[in-house]
């Protein structure tokens, strides 16, 4: 039985140069879970642990239907009050907004044969057998960015600032306008890397 590796199958999604460039990402689904506060807190840990609970388990049950799955790279969404904070540049918003005032919404990205329905059943599983709670609060979400600048930032995330004063640079000069939510997606485990070593794709869609 072939397992279907989705950083494979969608390569370009999941690739970044280290320089800003535009690029046009597809519609996909993704399980996800949201949530607000600094992201090396507790609350945190606990969201990501029900997020790949959860993650895990829809692909075992899919393996068992003969159609297994690699658990594709953890992805987020960021954004914070802006009628609170303004609207400072992507450049400075990370040290404008304290890290407890940010809001999320972690994202692991689901094959197209993973329906609402398996969501559901994996998530009785996860909360009843695992006693995992926050698997409760995990669904399907869409998302269809389009038009998008980005770039591979290389290093710690208190270091995301320079690489986003290039994108933010690069869009000045094309007269791009913001279109959406921050992105990034995690190529590296955190957890388990050492911070110079972190690669993150930082993605600002764009009009």
């Amino acid at each position: 039985m072939d397992k279907l590796d989705l950083t494979k199958k969608y390569k370009s999604y999941y690739t970044a140069k280290a320089k800003p460039e535009v690029v046009e990402i597809e519609k996909a689904q993704f399980l996800s879970i949201t949530g607000k506060g600094d992201p090396s807190g507790q609350a945190f840990a606990e969201k990501l642990q029900g997020l790949y609970s959860m993650a895990y388990t829809i692909k075992f049950m899919m393996k068992e239907k003969g159609k297994d799955f690699t658990v594709a790279k953890l992805e987020g969404l960021w954004w914070y009050d802006e009628e609170k904070y303004g609207a400072p540049s992507i450049s400075e918003a990370p040290q404008k907004v304290p890290r407890s005032e940010w809001e999320y919404r972690l994202l692991i990205r689901m094959p197209d044969f993973v329906t609402r329905q398996h969501i559901e059943t994996a998530r009785h599983t996860v909360v009843s057998k695992k006693g995992i709670a926050l698997a409760a609060e995990t669904g399907l979400f869409e998302m269809a960015e389009g038009k998008t600048v980005q770039m591979l930032h290389v290093g710690p995330f208190d270091k995301e600032p320079e690489t986003l004063e290039q994108m933010a640079a690069f869009m000045r000069d094309k007269n791009f306008k913001r279109n959406g939510l921050h992105h990034e997606i995690y190529l590296s485990d955190f957890r388990k890397t050492a911070p110079a070593k972190l690669k993150t794709i930082l993605r600002e869609p764009v009009m």
